[in-house]
């Protein structure tokens, strides 16, 4: 019964992935295609979390907290990039 559920919600969160990279490629401004690239990386964590609790191998865990912290760094250099138009 869980592993369906897990796989349920598994295949909605890749949907969802997949409608945001549509955006992130036919966004009007920059500034939704990196909110746009923050949303995926948010799900794409969850989804390796899920992948953690299906397989029960912990170690998915420290993937997913080293993806998140590099997908967080990742916005707040492009956000700054794009504010002042140069990062340091």
């Amino acid at each position: 019964m869980m592993e369906l559920a897990f796989s349920l919600l598994a295949a909605f969160l890749a949907a969802l992935t997949f409608i945001c990279l549509y955006r992130a490629y036919k966004g009007p401004t920059a500034a939704d295609r990196v909110v746009s690239i923050n949303v995926m990386s948010t799900k794409i964590t969850v989804l390796i979390v899920l992948l953690a609790m299906m397989t029960k191998q912990d170690f998915f865990v420290d993937v997913a907290i080293v993806y998140a912290m590099i997908g967080f760094n990742t916005t707040v250099c492009v956000s700054k990039y794009m504010e002042k138009g140069k990062l340091f």
